[in-house]
């Protein structure tokens, strides 16, 4: 029998094994801890920490902040991976600059969640940018966020930013004005989270919709959209949308830290025009600063899917609601109350 290695769990942490169940430590992992998600009930996905920097449950989900040796800081929700400090760039690039680019004088920005800055800090490399409204229902979540994050500390610190700790639909459904871009960067819908509502026909029909202006775009995180996961919710948050907007854009890019590929969907009232040499252009013109990932041709690129989820989108008929909600793998802090 070895060392007992520590293992944090999804929605659970400290759980102790014996190292014979699972792989040796490398040397220089200091205190052999790792963190360990589970994706499904045969699947797990770890890697090794330095420490933790913060783990806790809020009023509405589990939270951990991680130092691991491979990713960077690292924010856990409800036992997911939220976002890596290596590569969270590409998942945050990919939420916020499409949208802007596509519209043609993008001034106002909602971002529903997007509690740890990075959303806002990407809105803020738009030049036309006059205000930028971040709601997130959880206080805990932006303070330790606002505290070990620094990499965003001027996002925060930023006067364009309105920072509101409230449910983003009753945000928007007291709201009367009208914003150019609404962005979900919500946590993905487990069961007992605080934000599957935030995914359904209704929602979207009833609230999100009359809160954009003229040539408002609405995009939203979508979940995971590989080979073997686009059908969990990725496929069938792209249909509820269809269902409410004329215009509707899928895309994708691989994130290393979440070992798989990644799903946004992105929509309006009005068409879209993706083409490779005008986004280049635009960027130029629009954005201070450079992009780490994106550029007209990977933009364009992102858009064209492979075969099998192709025909799963066009073949989907599940429209999310109340009632009938899809669920990625786990539970929120209101499932095990």
């Amino acid at each position: 029998m070895g060392e007992a290695v520590e293992f944090f769990h999804s929605n659970g942490f400290s759980k102790v094994y014996d190292e014979t169940h699972l792989r040796m430590p490398s040397e220089d992992t200091q205190s052999g801890a790792w963190f360990e998600e589970e994706i499904d009930v045969d699947l797990k996905w770890s890697f090794a920490l330095n420490r933790v920097l913060h783990k806790g449950t809020s009023e509405y989900q589990d939270i951990a902040l991680l130092d691991t040796k491979r990713f960077g800081k690292v924010l856990v929700i409800d036992g997911k991976m939220q976002s890596a400090e290596v590569d969270e760039f590409i998942y945050h690039e990919c939420l916020i600059h499409p949208a802007l680019l596509c519209h043609p004088n993008p001034r106002t920005v909602f971002i529903m969640g997007g509690g740890e800055g990075s959303a806002a800090r990407e809105a803020f490399k738009h030049r036309s940018i006059e205000k930028v409204v971040m709601c997130d229902i959880d206080r805990e979540v932006v303070d330790f966020c606002r505290r070990y994050l620094t990499a965003n500390k001027e996002a925060f610190a930023n006067k364009k930013l309105n920072l509101v700790i409230n449910d983003a639909k009753a945000e928007l459904e007291d709201r009367k004005e009208k914003f150019d871009i609404i962005v979900g960067d919500l946590a993905d819908p487990v069961e007992g989270g605080p934000c599957y509502q935030l995914y359904t026909k209704s929602f979207y029909q009833q609230i999100l919709k009359p809160r954009l202006g003229i040539n408002g775009i609405f995009v939203t995180q979508a979940g995971p959209a590989g080979v073997f996961t686009h059908k969990e919710v990725f496929s069938s948050i792209y249909n509820t949308i269809k269902q409410v907007f004329k215009h509707v854009i899928v895309y994708t890019a691989h994130v290393p830290s979440f070992a798989d590929t990644w799903g946004w969907v992105m929509a309006s009232d009005q068409p879209f025009l993706v083409d490779a040499e005008m986004m280049d252009k635009t960027i130029e013109e629009r954005i201070d600063g450079e992009l780490q990932y994106l550029n007209g041709a990977s933009l364009l690129s992102s858009t064209i899917l492979n075969k099998s989820v192709s025909q799963t989108l066009k073949n989907e008929t599940h429209v999310y609601t109340e009632d009938d909600a899809r669920f990625i793998h786990g539970h929120g802090v209101a499932y095990r109350l």
